[in-house]
């Protein structure tokens, strides 16, 4: 979403939305990071769960890494859409926004996205992801955002920690229920012919989070005492984090594929936090948006050179979303042009990590003037970047 004052300084009245941005741009240099690795080391691919006991360490922690993206993404589109919704002149229906955005990413996942992945305007298979599960949140928390808050929380709660119990529920295949069961909560594919159309991201728990974001929206009211609001994010953390620690540790719920302790410490750690992603189970976003919320409430009080880089990337996030991924195809194809292969790869992790050092550090000068001219610009269509 695009609701923020400048977020350079992080200090005054604007530190209460900066902090936002410097979030978002966080879990955006992550991303990053996982998006070099399939690109540039799709040899040592992680499967989904990750194999614990055949996984590289530096490659599991950085794809762990990774994991806080998408649900902080979401839950913070959620949170800035209530404050499109209740500015300071006072509140505005945010439903024609939100409609008219979350269709627009549908369609950009679809045209543009999908191209920067496969290098291919005509793909065998058109894959959905986190734009279009961003997207289709979007529009349903265009159809609900008006319902009272305490309404939309507990909406929330229930499908984040409720949609777990549903995971063997199955329908014949080829029905339409079987269809709209793939897009809430089976990953898989939707169609066969004449396009294959992958579902990546099962939509279901993502309206949560996004509800959940929506309904934290007070505490980035201007009435709410700065105090107030990091003592209720670090208390919201804790106790995510406290039932995190009680379902997870005695295999209870939460999370369908259970740890069990290794020959090593850090295997063990491994398979402690081997959560599942796609659909993200609930020990994956207790994990994800407990520690997140713990990041919201310590950036406030932050006032650094790199949390002002990392403004700049959550000040235009889907523009830096976009340019990553194509730079990144191109990059890909020139390096495998120069050596000759048919694709280019890294051979270590850390290569990987600084590849994404060197990506976010040539794309912060156009990521920063676009971010200042989409804030001094009046152009409509500008918003939606």
């Amino acid at each position: 979403m695009n609701i923020r004052t400048s977020p350079i300084p992080l200090h005054g009245a604007s530190k209460r939305i900066a902090s936002i941005d410097v979030a978002r741009g966080l879990v955006m240099l992550l991303m990053t990071v996982d998006h070099v690795r399939e690109t540039f080391f799709l040899q040592h691919q992680v499967s989904d769960p990750m194999d614990v006991g055949a996984t590289d360490p530096g490659l599991f922690f950085s794809r762990l890494a990774a994991h806080f993206c998408a649900p902080m993404f979401v839950f913070l589109t959620g949170l800035s859409a209530w404050l499109y919704a209740n500015p300071a002149s006072g509140p505005r229906s945010a439903t024609g926004f939100l409609a008219k955005r979350g269709a627009f990413l549908i369609l950009l996942e679809i045209v543009v996205i999908n191209f920067a992945w496969t290098g291919s305007f005509t793909p065998h298979t058109v894959y959905l992801q986190v734009i279009w599960a961003i997207g289709l949140s979007m529009l349903a928390l265009a159809l609900l955002h008006r319902l009272p808050l305490a309404l939309l929380a507990a909406t929330g709660v229930a499908i984040v920690g409720g949609h777990n119990a549903l995971a063997g529920l199955s329908f014949e295949p080829g029905s339409w229920l079987a269809a709209a069961w793939t897009i809430l909560e089976q990953r898989g594919y939707l169609a066969d012919d004449p396009v294959r159309v992958r579902i990546s991201y099962p939509l279901l728990a993502w309206i949560g989070v996004i509800l959940l974001g929506y309904a934290c929206g007070p505490l980035y009211a201007r009435a709410t005492a700065p105090a107030l609001r990091r003592r209720w994010l670090v208390a919201g953390a804790l106790a995510c984090l406290a039932l995190l620690l009680v379902l997870r540790t005695w295999n209870i719920y939460g999370e369908n594929l259970p740890w069990a302790p290794q020959g090593e410490l850090l295997r063990s750690a491994m398979s402690w936090l081997n959560f599942t992603k796609y659909p993200p189970s609930l020990d994956f976003l207790l994990l994800t948006l407990g520690v997140g919320l713990l990041v919201l409430a310590w950036i406030e009080q932050v006032d650094a050179g790199w949390a002002r880089v990392a403004a700049v990337f959550g000040g235009a996030p889907l523009f830096f979303y976009i340019l990553h991924l194509y730079l990144l195809l191109a990059a890909q194809r020139i390096a495998a042009g120069m050596l000759g292969v048919p694709r280019a790869d890294f051979s270590q992790v850390w290569q990987v990590w600084l590849g994404a050092v060197v990506l976010a550090a040539l794309l912060y000068w156009p990521t920063k003037r676009f971010g200042q001219y989409k804030r001094a610009s009046g152009k409509a269509w500008v918003k939606y970047l």
